[in-house]
């Protein structure tokens, strides 16, 4: 590039060195999260980041309040608090998707550059920490109980990543609860491509037992039907909470 200053970048190269700092950012916070689970365990990791969190993102959007001109209450950017409800939730759910595409750029990645057996570990893994961790922010957020109960599950599972992408059924009946994947946009993409679907039950099974695990020891997971198995049209795969006796 031959450039020693950011001052001698164009703007569109600060543009994307922008960008960069904002990956270089995401990336050393993972790296921080990543390296106090191998070191104090995933429990402390999770109590942990919500400590750091609660103090970063404050100071974070302050110092881009200063830089960029814009108000803050309570920490947060008073454009984001004024914006129109419905736009807000688009945000929401466009920032969903981008989270699911994150999550199949990296699958396919690995894939293309070794196989699906090694793209498969590494995601069913990746769901090991990462659904816990969904789980926790959730619980928090709502601010339920350490011991949440088929209550508390059937609250927390509609504000997944996932509730706002794809569209889900929740039954409860006595002591069940019974949740369905009406429309999956993974599968969906898929079949629009005609391929087969995808097979994630082996994730699913971490996803979900380590999600209820969370939100309450003492909830169990069965899973109904999830590919390869084969499933209705109506629903691509179902999973069964129930409160261990």
């Amino acid at each position: 590039m031959g450039t020693d200053s950011l001052e001698q970048l164009s703007q569109i190269q600060l543009a994307r060195y922008a960008v960069d700092v904002f990956r270089r950012i995401v990336l050393h916070y993972g790296i921080w999260f990543g390296e106090v689970t191998h070191q104090l365990g995933l429990e402390e990791a999770i109590r942990l980041e919500e400590q750091v969190s609660g103090s970063f993102f404050p100071i974070a959007i302050n110092r881009l309040s200063r830089t960029l001109g814009f108000q803050t209450d309570d920490g947060l950017p008073l454009w984001l608090i004024d914006m129109e409800k419905e736009k807000l939730i688009s945000l929401i759910n466009a920032m969903s998707a981008n989270w699911l595409t994150n999550d199949g750029v990296w699958f396919r990645a690995v894939e293309d550059n070794h196989d699906m057996y090694t793209s498969k570990r590494c995601n069913d893994t990746c769901w090991t920490r990462y659904s816990p961790v969904e789980a926790s922010m959730i619980k928090s957020f709502l601010h339920l109980p350490e011991q949440s109960g088929l209550d508390g599950l059937e609250q927390a599972l509609k504000f997944r990543l996932y509730a706002n992408i794809n569209e889900q059924t929740i039954e409860r009946s006595g002591d069940e609860l019974v949740l369905r994947m009406v429309k999956c946009l993974v599968q969906r993409t898929r079949g629009s491509q005609r391929l087969p679907d995808y097979p994630c039950k082996s994730a699913g099974l971490v996803e979900f037992e380590t999600f209820a695990r969370t939100m309450d020891p003492k909830i169990r997971v069965d899973c109904i039907s999830c590919p390869p198995d084969e499933h209705p049209k109506t629903w691509f795969c179902a999973w069964r909470f129930y409160i261990a006796k």
